[in-house]
């Protein structure tokens, strides 16, 4: 319990500091993968959605138009009213915004009819917590909806991936590969019908600048990367420009479950 509390404040703090990042990121307002999800949601008008660890609200704001209610929630109260100011700026007054754990929902059972996570889970301590909560809180027929930045399948490039990324930001707990989120999504008994994976290039300097990072850190990121093995530049196709990294490639996958019973 005093780990998980100490992950959960790192979380608050590293998000709090830098709450306003996350609304004006490009990655995270204009990324391949929002748009992938509402060419796949369902949606009639009358559904009632929570997004989960909302971040910069950017789910909740495309969702809102399209639903009877979204509840945003987040751990970090920064977060929270980062999200409502860019919802609300936008017209829309369908959404709540709750401060919440993703692991301990605090909403009854059979709630919502459809549940998203996008880009988070690899800040979660507990992510089989984070399913199972997930499954309680849906209605039957529910869709449940994954997007995150994933690990390869090959451990090395996994253990390269996760290091690096947890350097940057000390709250990351660790990107799963996607095998994993395969099998415990269908171990809580969803069954998955669609799953889609992108390629995402950062920029270096922005991708430090989101963090607000010291330049040691930068500086020991920037020679993580100069320095890694041939293969290592090779799979995250690491591009450099004058003697410092310009761009790293990583992937995320959304999967698209449903609660059939």
């Amino acid at each position: 319990m005093p780990e998980e509390n100490s992950v959960k404040h790192d979380v608050q703090a590293q998000f709090g500091r830098n709450a306003d990042n996350y609304v004006t990121s490009k990655i995270h307002a204009q990324g391949k993968d929002l748009r992938k999800l509402l060419d796949i949601l369902n949606c009639n008008g009358e559904e009632r959605v929570l997004d989960i660890a909302t971040g910069g609200g950017h789910v909740a704001n495309a969702l809102a138009p399209l639903t009877q209610k979204v509840v945003a929630l987040d751990l970090t109260k920064e977060i929270l009213k980062a999200a409502e100011r860019h919802v609300l700026s936008n017209g829309h007054d369908n959404v709540d915004f709750v401060k919440g754990d993703a692991e301990k929902l605090p909403f009854p059972d059979r709630t919502f009819d459809i549940v998203i996570c996008r880009i988070a889970a690899h800040h979660f301590s507990d992510i089989t917590a984070f399913i199972k909560e997930s499954y309680r809180v849906m209605k039957k027929e529910g869709e449940f909806f994954l997007i995150d930045n994933v690990a390869p399948e090959k451990q090395e490039f996994d253990d390269f991936y996760n290091y690096l990324e947890k350097k940057r930001d000390y709250s990351h707990q660790r990107a799963w590969k996607k095998s994993e989120w395969i099998k415990s999504i269908e171990e809580q008994s969803f069954e998955i019908n669609e799953l889609y994976r992108f390629e995402k290039t950062f920029s270096f300097s922005k991708w430090c600048q989101m963090m607000n990072l010291s330049d040691d850190i930068q500086a020991f990121l920037a020679e993580y990367l100069l320095k890694a093995e041939s293969r290592h530049k090779q799979k995250f196709r690491i591009t450099e420009a004058d003697g410092k990294p310009k761009t790293f490639q990583g992937e995320a996958i959304l999967i698209k479950a449903v609660k059939s019973f």
